[in-house]
């Protein structure tokens, strides 16, 4: 019988939910503390650096088999790249008007404060702010959408998945998935002093939950990783364009 892990951590694990929470607290926690504290410091070279390790994860853990398995593989079905596309594109464009009717432009607006962080000069003009929009696209749609993807709804969600059914494993790594993003944006640091944003942060929570969901069902339906990390790619492209353009 084949098995999802490679042979060195096949004899210390089994692909199945403690794996998973293994996963989770080696790789969340500490990710979850970095952003934090690239939030008050203004570095954030590290969190480039968790990408990687996240998308390495499959590799360094999982056999062929494995990787096959968690859905590292071509899809059978391109029209689901498209409306994973489209999706992630229109999700994020709904979650900037929400923020915008809620909050206005104060940093209650999740959008707002994680644009704060792109350090966008007040004064630039269109042709600058277009080449800084193009190198902040490209890079958010990669390291983040290719790195968080093929951990979370990749390796995560299918060990959880071999002991709860992809249901239950879905509203687990979606969960998490949310959970962690409350370091980007619910305990915000401002004015050089730390709040949590109690309203916006639930409201926030809530939407990356969903939009987890989302992820998974184009997973699920182009038969491949590659529709969650499209669908999450165009995510933020929408989110980078909000904060450049509208905002």
């Amino acid at each position: 019988m084949e098995n999802e892990l490679r042979p060195f951590w096949n004899r210390l694990f089994s692909f199945d939910w403690k794996f998973g929470l293994f996963l989770i607290l080696i790789i969340c926690v500490p990710r979850f503390f970095l952003v934090l504290s690239a939030n008050s410091s203004g570095n954030y070279g590290y969190i480039g650096l968790i990408m990687i390790i996240s998308a390495m994860a499959p590799i360094l853990f999982l056999s062929k088999y494995g990787r096959i398995k968690i859905g590292m593989t071509k899809t059978k079905n391109y029209s689901w790249l498209v409306i994973a596309f489209i999706t992630g594109l229109f999700a994020s464009i709904l979650l900037y008007f929400l923020g915008q009717f809620l909050y206005g432009s104060s940093y209650e607006n999740w959008y707002t404060y994680i644009g704060k962080s792109y350090k966008i000069p007040s004064a630039i003009n269109e042709n600058d702010k277009a080449i800084l929009f193009t190198v902040m696209a490209l890079t958010g749609m990669t390291f983040s959408p290719i790195g968080e993807e093929l951990f979370f709804r990749g390796i995560v969600h299918s060990s959880f998945a071999k002991s709860m059914g992809n249901k239950k494993a879905s509203i687990v790594d979606s969960s998490a998935f949310a959970l962690i993003h409350i370091s980007h944006f619910g305990l915000v640091f401002i004015n050089n002093k730390w709040s949590f944003l109690m309203q916006p942060t639930s409201i926030w929570v809530l939407s990356m939950f969903f939009v987890s969901i989302l992820f998974f069902i184009f997973r699920k339906r182009s038969s491949s990783i590659w529709g969650a990390v499209i669908c999450h790619s165009a995510f933020n492209l929408g989110m980078i364009y909000c904060i450049f353009y509208l905002l």
